[in-house]
């Protein structure tokens, strides 16, 4: 018995060595990677694993079942043999890597190899295969629930339990049954033990390529993201002559290439390291593999002749050219070259699909911006627009009366009417301004608008520092503020009506809050404003929603409308500039 399990240990060791040729075969490599087995590979693995549980029939020993004697290589069998073998490593193996089906195929194509093989198990050695394929399958699916690698405790077990119910047949179809029980009893154990501890060793070696290949993946991932961060600053800005050449510069510094270059559609925007003497920017693509990439948005692995170079001496002699997109539109290539075939590996192919899918979802990152802010640009001018029209009636209406009765006095209020709509003019190519000037345009307003209110109008501004009047604000924001107050704080009012604007420090910005003593605001239609247009008798209620909407749009929530009042006693409306917006006192007026 002991010898029997030192001989088939020995045996062991050629299993392994199968085994780690096996996982050097990048179909193998593959196929262990899934975590299911495609119908399309489910034949060819099934007769993989189906010859590696043959070529362990082969390597067993002949057991003479009359004078237990041993023998090495079985190859044909008489009627009183049978062999002590380790078929059973590479049906568990189909089982548990496969499912049930690929170990079921691979315990058939075995277990007919073995019946036709003869001898005293071949009925119960060729039953017993099929039973330990399909007992991996089931062991296989429960463990694709919790993990993707297979135990090599598992494997022991799963090994050592297909060969104690291979002993358990032979005991029942093997006959006479003394012989039968003397041969397991020669045989069993060294067989349990070799078989189990082969498939653990199997597994071991197969998680090993797990591990390794999920080591170099994590690294090139790793290096994919810290090239992803340091060129996203770059090609954030677009895909430009100037951001490729930044790009192509950081590249080949990370990556084991000869030159690296990126192209537009057209031309070569950069190409940075060897050949560049005569690989220059600028220049209209002519390598017939950039063409095809352009074209099939799909990586390409080009030759020298593919490359196209007219340069006779050009050392280059292979490129990997990768597309890069926006959604799916291929607008440009990534192209890496090498001098010599021998240094393009998988890992780097697969390294340079990955680097082309991030750079790519960089140039649709940089596009988002760009629109975002033409959105967000054409938003403000709309929202601008929108102020003029609100005021000019009311404007036009207080000159028409004072035509008649007091010329010069209309002519004044048509002088402060041009200048406001000048500054409204201004306000469309310039969105931001100082507040001083804001108040300039305030006052234009107003100038107006005392006309309609007579004696009954009392402004007064409170200015903590004059300095504060250099921070920056949206155009066309206090006016809109002011004209809510009058239009419908003060309606109806017999009262003297009071509007007090102050220009307050606040940390490190300024605090601006516009006052009036007015009727102030129910608390329902409070609840309202701010967050959609509240329209009314008197006008539309887009006044404030926009107002609001600009600020938060340049400055962030924290510089949205704050609106406090109480029916009755008046409204306060406040907002804050943060000091990043302060402004240049220098600047023209």
């Amino acid at each position: 018995m002991w010898e029997l399990l030192l001989l088939m240990l020995e045996r062991i060791g050629i299993i392994v060595t199968v085994a780690f040729l096996m996982t050097r075969m990048r179909y193998f490599r593959s196929v262990i990677h899934q975590q299911d087995v495609t119908d399309k590979q489910r034949l060819p693995v099934m007769i993989m694993f189906g010859l590696f549980g043959i070529l362990g029939t082969y390597t067993g020993l002949v057991v003479n079942t009359d004078s237990l004697g041993l023998s090495s290589w079985a190859m044909d069998l008489e009627e009183d043999e049978a062999i002590a073998n380790s078929r059973v490593i590479g049906i568990v193996i189909a089982g548990l890597i496969g499912g049930w089906k690929i170990g079921l195929g691979a315990g058939v194509i075995a277990g007919i190899h073995r019946f036709s093989l003869g001898g005293f198990t071949a009925v119960s050695c060729s039953i017993s295969g099929i039973i330990a394929g399909i007992l991996a399958g089931l062991i296989h699916k429960r463990l694709q629930r919790s993990r993707r690698h297979v135990p090599p405790l598992v494997a022991l077990l799963v090994g050592g339990l297909a060969e104690t119910l291979q002993m358990g047949l032979i005991l029942l179809i093997s006959k006479p049954f003394d012989q039968a029980l003397q041969l397991v009893e020669e045989i069993g154990l060294p067989m349990i033990v070799a078989n189990g501890i082969g498939t653990a060793i199997f597994v071991l070696v197969i998680n090993s390529v797990f591990q390794e290949e999920e080591k170099m993946g994590a690294t090139q991932a790793q290096k994919s993201l810290r090239l992803a961060e340091m060129t996203i600053a770059h090609l954030r800005q677009g895909l430009s002559t100037k951001t490729a050449a930044a790009t192509c510069e950081i590249l080949l510094k990370e990556v084991e290439a000869s030159a690296v270059a990126i192209t537009d559609r057209e031309v070569i925007l950069a190409h940075i390291g060897v050949a560049s003497d005569h690989h220059r920017s600028n220049q209209v693509i002519q390598t017939e593999g950039t063409q095809h990439v352009l074209h099939e948005g799909e990586l390409l692995i080009a030759d020298k002749d593919a490359i196209n170079c007219h340069n006779q001496g050009c050392p280059l002699d292979r490129a990997v050219i990768a597309p890069l997109k926006r959604k799916t539109e291929t607008v440009g290539t990534l192209k890496f070259y090498f001098e010599d075939k021998k240094d393009i590996s998988s890992v780097t192919i697969e390294f340079i699909k990955g680097l082309s899918s991030l750079l790519s979802q960089q140039l649709e990152i940089a596009d988002a911006e760009r629109y975002y802010q033409l959105m967000k640009e054409a938003e403000i001018k709309a929202l601008q627009a929108q102020v003029s029209p609100h005021f000019l009636f009311n404007a036009l209406n207080t000159i028409v009366s004072l035509v008649r009765i007091d010329p010069d006095k209309a002519r004044k209020l048509l002088i402060s009417l041009s200048r406001y709509f000048r500054k409204n003019l201004e306000s469309s190519t310039n969105p931001m301004t100082k507040l001083s000037r804001e108040f300039e345009h305030v006052n234009a307003y107003l100038s107006i608008e005392k006309e309609r209110f007579v004696e009954k109008l009392q402004v007064s501004y409170d200015v903590e520092d004059e300095q504060l009047m250099d921070y920056r604000i949206p155009t066309m924001t206090l006016q809109p503020l002011v004209e809510n107050a009058l239009k419908h704080g003060m309606k109806g009012s017999t009262r003297k009506n009071i509007i007090v604007i102050s220009v307050l420090q606040k940390g490190k910005g300024v605090l601006v809050t516009i006052k009036d003593n007015g009727k102030g605001i129910g608390n329902e239609r409070l609840s309202e404003l701010l967050h959609k247009p509240v329209s009314s008798e008197t006008g539309t209620g887009i006044g404030l929603y926009n107002v609001n909407r600009r600020l938060e749009m340049m400055f962030g929530k924290d510089s949205k409308l704050n609106i406090q009042s109480k029916e009755g006693k008046g409204t306060s409306v406040e907002f804050y500039l943060p000091q990043e917006v302060k402004g240049d006192r220098n600047d023209a007026q």
